[in-house]
């Protein structure tokens, strides 16, 4: 019987690891076909892949932390303070760190009871869980949308 927690744990994997079911691609596929070059290659006013990877790996990281301290510490102003990407280990180790992330946050969200999805999500004022691990995946969606975009343009 599926629950609610694994459910929404597969739907992370899809997103980041395996599926293809929503945006026929998931961030696995999608940032394997990018070299560190095109990852930092910045057009116009656009945040690069890397920047974009970074960005949504430092949320994954960041509230596994705070299921391990019961304290949400990130902030916005630094889910793009990308660390500089010079070599094609820089890359991997980057994308690595998301795969990882996204596997360990799938694996917290498979072993959560039915009653935390309605718990506030560490603060009132976030809301519920549900509302927030839905919005990581709506959030990660929507950039892996535009990474897919910035791939095709960059060639």
């Amino acid at each position: 019987m599926e629950t609610l927690s694994r459910d929404l744990a597969d739907r992370i994997r899809e997103v980041f690891l395996s599926g293809t079911f929503i945006a026929n691609s998931n961030y696995k596929a999608a940032l394997s076909l990018v070299d560190w070059r095109q990852a930092t290659q910045q057009i116009d006013q656009l945040n690069s892949i890397a920047a974009l990877t970074f960005h949504i790996n430092y949320y994954l990281e960041g509230i596994l932390q705070a299921f391990k301290t019961g304290e949400l510490t990130i902030l916005d102003k630094f889910s793009f303070d990308l660390p500089p990407i010079a070599s094609a280990s820089d890359w991997n180790g980057l994308r690595e760190k998301l795969f990882v992330h996204a596997e360990k946050f799938a694996n917290e969200i498979e072993n959560f009871e039915d009653e935390q999805w309605k718990k506030p999500f560490f603060d009132e004022r976030y809301g519920n869980y549900l509302r927030n691990i839905e919005g990581v995946l709506e959030h990660s969606y929507y950039h892996l949308g535009q990474i897919v975009l910035l791939r095709k343009l960059l060639g």
